[in-house]
Parts: C-alpha cells; structure tokens; sequence
C-alpha cells in the first residue's frame, strides 16, 4: 500500500493528533495503514487503540480500513485512581481533565471546526457539480443508519435523553453556591472563553468505563459529571438529542481518554456492503495479509456473502476473483452486495462445494476463507477434505477461524 498524501486544500494544521479504535488483534494492522496511507508519525497502540499525528484531510482519514471509529484526540493521560478517596473526590479529579488544561479543549475544538468546515465545502462543491452523485450518497447514508452500530447509539441515546435535564438542573443548583468573587471570575473566563469557542454551541458526552471504575461508577454518573464541567468551563448547553459536537470519554485501569468523533456512523460500517457478513475490518485485514498482486487469480471457496472478496476488490481492483458456495441464499446476498458496491464485473460468484472446486490443479494463486466452525455446520472430518482440496488448487491460503481469533497462513 503506498502512502498518499493529503490534498492541501484541507489539510489539518501540522501535528493533529488521532486515534482509532480498532476490534482485538487488529492493531497491529491499523498501526502499518496509518503509516502507508496517512504516512502518520508518532504513532503508538494500546489494546483497542492506536494513536497518532497526520496532515492528511478528512477525505483520506475515512479511507481507513482496519478501524472502527476515528477521534480527534483531545487527552490521554494516565487513569483515575479509584482505590483510595471518596467520590465527591474522583468527581474531582474527572473535572480536572476539562479544567487543569482549557487550551487543550479550545486547540482540539478549532482543528475539529476547520475540519468539519472543509468537509461541508466538499459535499455542497460535489452536489453542485453531480446531482447524480448526491442521490447516491444520500442512499449511502439511508443504508448505514440500518446497521447495527447505528441502532445501538440510538437506544443509548434515548436512555441518555432524560438525564439532560437533570444535567442543567444540577448545574443551576452549583451555580447558586458559588461565591460572589467566584461569580465574578467565572463570568470573565466565560466571556473570553465565549469570544474564541462560540459559547452557543451545543454537545452530547458519551462515556466508557471499563475495570475497576465500572465498578464504582456508571456511565451515565460519569457523563453527569464530565456535562457539567464542560457547561461550567466554556458555557456550552447540553443537547442529548442532536447536538453540534460529541465528547467521547474512555476510563479505565490503563488510560483516560478524550475524543471527538469525526463521523457519525463508524468507519467499519461499509456504506458499499449491503448486508453484513464477517466483520468488513477482519476481512480487509485477511486481504493484506495475503499480499495480493496485480493479475493474480484470488479465490474464496466458501465466500458467504462475499465480504472478503468485497474488501479486497475495493483495495486492491486489478486482480481476478472468484466466490464458491454451496447455499443459494448466501450467493444470492453476496449478488446483491456486488451490485451495491458496483464490483459485479470484478468478481465472479458460482455455486460449488469447496471439496469439488470446478478448477483445475494448481490454477489460483491466493486462497482467502472465512472457514465455518461449530456445531451448526457440523464440519467434523470434512475439515481434512477441505484442507486436502485447497493445497491441490493453490500453494498459499489464509484461513480465519472466529472460535480463537486467530490468523493462521499456510505455505504447502
């Protein structure tokens, strides 16, 4: 994969700092593609998180293939201690994240504005000069708010809406003991505040706790805490429905972060993928390990609905593909997503049993499977048969089996 630079019409100033998160195993993946593709530095990983500074546009940052969500990264610092003190006492210390260190915020808010600035310039200068190309996109957006993730964010969403209320409430009850000088103080802070952060913005706090502080706190405690001091500090209201800018916050016994989300629906959630199969991000990650050339003969004898094909087609364009299946309602699934994703011509689907492959010895290159297991396909001693067919029809196939996460590559 070669590196691309950003175009400079919308580039992020120098040193934006990033991270993903990206699914178990799968960082080591993301770590070499932020380096190819975004030629990012700085770049470090933690499990489920990997970190680093680009000056590439937003264009190419959603170009990533092995993450699930991008964050303009705002704090990462070492995690809360929750053994010892009280909780007035940690609430403390979470406030302390917004409060110790406000030209954090109020750097992170300008690069997020400029960003989203250049990102709405695009799409009006793209439905200007393509009606055709607007239609599509709006379609992409109607499939991806279907998926899974997307109604699982409004089912939180709901669940959160009741708590802004009591958010203001308790904000408007602190105000009141504050002192007169404090007052005073505040209104100043704000005032200078309001005047480079536009104090009318709206924002919606999504937490996670993991470890020991799941264990003292929800999430929505946290979340309590962490809208007021942002209400308190910039003057901002909270707006739990449709908000201008999310705050995403991640404690746990490893590390406190804080993020911007960058796009609503995640970077895993393929707009060109109609129905879901294996994970799109596991499915990329197979395709390059495989190290795919141009003009090899790639096949996946038990394709399913074609994600892997899919992924890689979209990579990697020059290379002949072929899907087996046995289930007729799987290749049907796997029809309808090649057309979705316009690959119908880049990858050829046929009805056949992976121990009887309709090719001849030795005729492909690269094979790539997501191999069933469990008791409810039974494979059993099938295994050896399937295994026995692969190594006659190629040298080189990759297997990912789900029961233990692992990548296993075989050279016969």
């Amino acid at each position: 994969m070669a590196a691309v630079p950003g175009g400079p019409r919308s580039d992020p100033p120098a040193g934006a700092r990033f991270f993903c998160t990206a699914g178990r195993g799968l960082e080591p993946f993301l770590t070499r593609e932020v380096r190819a593709r975004l030629a990012a530095t700085q770049v470090e990983y933690i499990s489920g998180k990997v970190f680093f500074t680009t000056c590439s546009d937003l264009n190419m940052l959603k170009k990533l293939k092995s993450a699930e969500r991008l964050f303009l990264l705002i704090k990462k610092q070492l995690p809360l201690n929750v053994s010892s003190g009280s909780k007035g006492k940690i609430f403390n210390e979470m406030q302390r994240l917004i409060n110790d260190d406000p030209e954090s915020w109020l750097k992170a808010i300008s690069i997020w504005k400029n960003l989203e600035l250049d990102a709405k310039k695009e799409k009006l200068s793209q439905k200007d000069a393509n009606p055709l190309k607007r239609k599509m996109g709006e379609n992409d957006v109607i499939v991806a708010k279907k998926l899974k993730t997307e109604q699982m964010q409004e089912i939180r969403e709901n669940k959160e809406c009741q708590l802004e209320k009591q958010i203001e409430e308790e904000t408007l009850e602190q105000g009141h003991r504050i002192t007169k000088r404090e007052e005073f103080l505040e209104d100043l802070q704000n005032d200078a505040v309001g005047t480079r952060t536009h104090s009318d913005l709206t924002f919606r706090v999504s937490c996670r706790c993991s470890g020991a502080i799941a264990k003292t706190f929800t999430a929505q405690e946290v979340g309590r805490v962490f809208g007021i001091a942002l209400m308190k500090q910039f003057g901002w209201k909270a707006d739990l429905r449709n908000p201008n800018l999310e705050v995403f916050i991640h404690l746990s016994d490893i590390y406190s972060v804080v993020g911007i989300p960058m796009f609503r629906v995640p970077l895993a959630s393929r707009a060109y993928i109609k129905t879901a199969g294996l994970r799109s991000t596991t499915a990329w990650a197979m395709a390059s390990v495989a190290e795919i050339k141009a003009g090899a003969f790639v096949l996946d004898p038990m394709c399913g609905l074609g994600t892997i094909l899919l992924e890689a087609a979209k990579e990697w364009p020059d290379v002949y593909y072929v899907g087996a299946d046995v289930s007729d309602s799987q290749l049907l699934g796997a029809c309808d997503n090649l057309k979705a994703a316009g690959l119908k011509d880049k990858i050829e689907l046929i009805k056949a049993s992976v121990i009887e492959l309709p090719l001849p010895s030795e005729s492909v290159d690269t094979i790539i499977s997501d191999i069933p297991f469990g008791k409810k396909f039974k494979l059993g001693e099938d295994i050896k048969s399937i295994l026995q067919e692969m190594e006659s029809g190629c040298h080189i196939y990759y297997m990912y089996i789900p029961l233990c996460s692992w990548y296993l590559w075989m050279d016969i």
